[in-house]
């Protein structure tokens, strides 16, 4: 059956004043994320050791539920539906991931894995489902700043901070010197700038929408 491809997305450049003043915030924004940490480490020693009640941990929530609701935004729903669902499939699987303290201790053993089959699977099928507008989509956003900036969060959360938390690497670098606290630092801390890559290529991409459909109402 013949298909009727969508209409590519308006050249919608960004200024270089623009993209100099969101340099300049997504720096404040990793800064200061930074010196949170830093903080929690002098002041609040009993959250050393990256707990759940701990500034990091807190913050990788915080960052995930604002990556999530910018995903809601009308502009980004409206010109990249399945992109988007999918990419909001993954942030709230992360979010869900991130709270399985809680859902293993207050609910049961293994909570949070069924809650991230129960928000993935239906997505993923209606993806695939959605095959063909879901490649027409990607052609629109795949060469966007937003992509790659989301693609970088997600090498870095997901294949990076796993390798570069493992006991056995930081074992053979520190030998008789090994704390857990150093394993667990440099993974939780590898995650959140992943999980800020991701806000930040969400909050581009609420932008980059919004010059599209701007573009557009233009005579």
């Amino acid at each position: 059956m013949h298909r009727t491809p969508l209409s590519p997305p308006p050249t919608a450049p960004i200024s270089f004043a623009a993209a100099c003043l969101r340099a300049v915030c997504y720096i404040l924004l990793v800064a200061a994320f930074l010196q949170g940490i830093y903080y929690e480490a002098l002041y609040l020693p009993a959250r050393r050791s990256f707990a759940e009640l701990g500034f990091t941990e807190l913050c990788q929530s915080a960052v995930l539920s604002a990556s999530a609701l910018l995903l809601w935004t009308p502009s980004v729903r409206r010109e990249l539906p399945t992109v988007s669902l999918l990419m909001l499939a993954l942030i709230v699987a992360s979010l869900i991931r991130e709270q399985d303290y809680y859902l293993d201790r207050h609910l049961f053993d293994g909570a949070w894995q069924t809650l991230v089959t129960l928000v993935l699977l239906p997505c993923l099928t209606l993806a695939l489902w959605r095959r063909r507008r879901f490649l027409d989509e990607f052609v629109a956003y795949g060469n966007s700043f937003s992509f790659g900036l989301f693609a970088a969060g997600f090498l870095v959360t997901y294949v990076f901070s796993r390798l570069y938390g493992r006991s056995a690497m930081w074992m053979a670098i520190l030998e008789e010197h090994y704390l857990r606290t150093f394993k667990e630092a440099a993974e939780e801390i590898t995650e959140l700038l992943g999980y800020s890559l991701l806000l930040i290529a969400v909050i581009e991409l609420v932008l980059l929408t919004r010059r599209w459909q701007q573009a557009r109402a233009l005579p």
